[in-house]
């Protein structure tokens, strides 16, 4: 009977990689530079592994997709919290990723637990732990709280559009650092492994367990959750611009955008200084007057815009139409495509079906009594796109990223965006539908400004990157 072992990108890869190295598992292409999803091991031929981003493994091996996983502990506690009953098993620690999620908040009363309880206004709690973050609320005894699920980015959301946030990071320096007060240790976390309960009862894994917990000295030993932090050091000073009722608030996005972004403004004449930022600057100053900006995720801008928290924002207009499926009534719209980003939105599949589009691919599932599972990172689309084809049988698969590693094992269809097809190709796969594509864009609210001077900044960028486009 094979196994199914799921292994994780991001943070973890390299150490992970070292530990199998030293196992003698002779794994071909689990680097840095990795590029296909499926692997395979010399010393145990018959396991299945695959790469998937850290998030998605603790939920892989609860529905039973995956035998055995690695992956930090705040992503098992991040499930487990909601989940108690879930058939997630934690083996052993496997000695290295380590740090902490925290808690924090600017200094003051939002970093002291006592006053905290008795706060009698709204408590915004921002992080990409949203079952954490709700426990947490509960251990504070908040009085009233929202939760601001985010893809990440969380410190810069203190003290203009959340009071605290959950950051994970390796020590309490780090928090410092950043400026913030760790007041509340959520989870101390390593990188573990962990496994399916069934299949702890049900197959074979002495080799494989023991090639890996023979080169360790820890133990299954869990850390205690939600400890109360007593810090006496100060936190690295911020400066904090006084956002007027005046000042338009402009999210910019993070990652490959910036370069795009920076040529656009460059054109018009607008400066925005330390964007992209070497040392993680999130509150970058520009030439443009009255404005107030913040670098965020492209995906957590609809939602900020739809909240209040921005007035303007570039991202793509893909996760705009994935909220607005969501929140038709959201009050948000597309303002100007700033036409670079270009991606297009696709149905995806297995190569080797005989099928050729996606009513015979549908036709192919009912004769075959397949239950289609959808995995993709866009999940009201998605949702949407199969209600759309009357495909009456499927089930959503939310993603993280490294979707095509999903495919055919773990999931029958994926909703992805690609540039060439390129990728989608090499881990042999095949589109067969188009939803439709995306650019970048810029996005604001429908809600009528009263403020004339605010509104007038606002137009004034609009015809500013107008202006840009046109020389495109």
């Amino acid at each position: 009977m094979s196994l199914n072992i799921a292994l994780p990108k991001g943070r973890l890869l390299n150490s992970t990689a070292v530990l199998l190295e030293k196992a003698g598992w002779e794994i071909d292409g689990y680097d840095e530079k990795l590029r296909y999803y499926r692997l395979k091991s010399a010393r145990f031929p018959d396991i299945n592994i695959k790469v998937l981003q850290e998030k998605d493994i603790p939920i892989q091996i609860a529905v039973g997709n995956y035998d055995l996983g690695i992956c930090g502990l705040d992503w098992t506690e991040e499930l487990l919290v909601k989940y108690p009953s879930s058939s997630v098993v934690k083996i052993v620690d496997l000695g290295y990723g380590e740090g902490a999620l925290y808690a924090a908040a600017l200094p003051g009363e939002m970093a002291d637990t006592e006053k905290l309880s008795s706060r009698k206004g709204i408590t915004r709690i921002a992080g990409e732990y949203p079952n954490l973050a709700e426990t947490l609320a509960g251990k504070l005894r908040l009085k009233r709280f929202s939760i601001f699920p985010l893809w990440g980015g969380a410190e810069v959301y203190p003290p203009e559009d959340a009071e605290i946030v959950l950051l994970p990071r390796k020590s309490e320096k780090d928090i410092l650092d950043a400026g913030l007060v760790p007041f509340i240790k959520v989870v101390d976390f390593k990188a573990y492994l962990i496994a399916n309960n069934n299949s702890l009862r049900t197959k074979n894994m002495a080799d494989i367990l023991s090639s890996l917990t023979d080169l360790l000295e820890s133990s299954c030993d869990f850390p205690k959750t939600f400890h109360i932090i007593k810090t006496t050091e100060k936190p690295a000073a911020r400066s904090f611009t006084k956002v007027s009722h005046d000042m338009v608030r402009l999210a910019l996005p993070d990652g490959h955008q910036q370069a795009h972004v920076c040529r656009i403004f460059d054109k018009v004449g607008i400066k925005v200084d330390d964007y992209p930022s070497q040392t993680g600057n999130r509150r970058p100053t520009s030439n443009l007057d009255g404005y107030f900006i913040k670098v965020i995720r492209p995906q957590d801008m609809p939602l900020q815009i739809a909240n209040g928290n921005f007035d303007l924002a570039i991202t793509g207009r893909d996760w705009l139409i994935d909220h607005k499926y969501q929140f038709p009534n959201s009050p948000i719209e597309e303002l100007l495509d700033l036409k670079y980003g270009w991606v297009k939105i696709v149905a995806v599949i297995d190569e080797k079906l005989p099928v050729e589009d996606i009513a015979t691919w549908w036709k192919y599932c009912k004769d075959n009594q397949i239950t289609c599972r959808v995995a993709t990172e866009y999940i009201n689309i998605a949702d949407r796109y199969v209600r759309d084809n009357r495909i009456d049988r499927y089930r959503i698969i939310p993603t993280w990223g490294a979707t095509e590693g999903f495919l055919p094992e773990d999931a029958d269809l994926l909703i992805e965006n690609t540039e060439t097809g390129g990728t989608i190709a090499r881990h042999h796969l095949r589109i067969i539908d188009k939803l439709f594509e995306s650019t970048a864009c810029l996005i604001g609210s429908t809600r009528k400004c009263s403020n004339s001077r605010k509104t007038e900044r606002m137009e004034f960028l609009i015809s500013a990157l107008k202006g840009a486009m046109e020389m495109t």
